[in-house]
């Protein structure tokens, strides 16, 4: 699998030794609240497991995940990856909270758009954020991400279902110029039904 590099970025397949600093970002409950499938607490093991998962998904060819690193220190500060579900792609990301705020999502997403739209010849990726989440809406919105619906998804740290909103981005839309969509009221995609 290849290594992606932005600007600032450096996203590459999570190895062993990313255990700790990946403990350490996703057993912060404000991070890993706003995550479908994270419990909490999230430990050492937890994040062992999730690289293990990582590799497993890369070679049954289900998953591209990728490890998020600071080009200039190496440090890593969270992930982000698709995974293949129904014949369609699913992007996830996540940051440690001391790397909000500074367009690193924004910046790692959009790489990752590429990949997908580009390498692996994606026509559609969809994506989530929980409502009391704006931040991550706002990142896919800058991305061309369109709001489909919204439902109650399960939420695994916090223990309860939260309102979750859909989203879609087409290859053909990717890159467009556009005011933020993903936020806005529903929208529907010709010819895509995501459950």
């Amino acid at each position: 699998m290849p290594k992606l590099e932005t600007e600032r970025l450096i996203l590459r397949p999570p190895e062993a030794g990313d255990a700790e600093a990946i403990a350490k970002g996703l057993g912060d409950y404000q991070v890993a609240k706003n995550l479908a499938a994270i419990p909490h607490p999230f430990v050492l093991r937890d994040a062992e497991a999730f690289v293990a998962a990582a590799a497993e998904e890369l070679a049954k060819g289900e998953g591209y995940s990728f490890a998020i690193a600071v080009k200039e220190t190496g440090a890593l500060i969270g992930g982000c990856a698709l995974h293949l579900r129904d014949g369609r792609y699913k992007l996830n990301f996540w940051l440690a909270r001391p790397f909000w705020g500074q367009g690193y999502a924004s910046e790692a997403a959009k790489k990752l758009m590429g990949f997908a739209f580009h390498a692996l010849k994606a026509e559609t990726v969809w994506a989530s954020w929980f409502d009391d989440n704006p931040a991550s809406g706002r990142v896919l919105g800058k991305l061309g991400f369109k709001r489909l619906y919204a439902v109650p998804r399960e939420n695994l740290a916090r223990g309860v279902p939260v309102l979750c909103h859909r989203t879609a981005l087409a290859r053909e839309d990717f890159g467009r110029k556009r005011p933020s969509q993903a936020a806005q009221a529903p929208e529907r995609l010709a010819g895509i039904a995501i459950a």
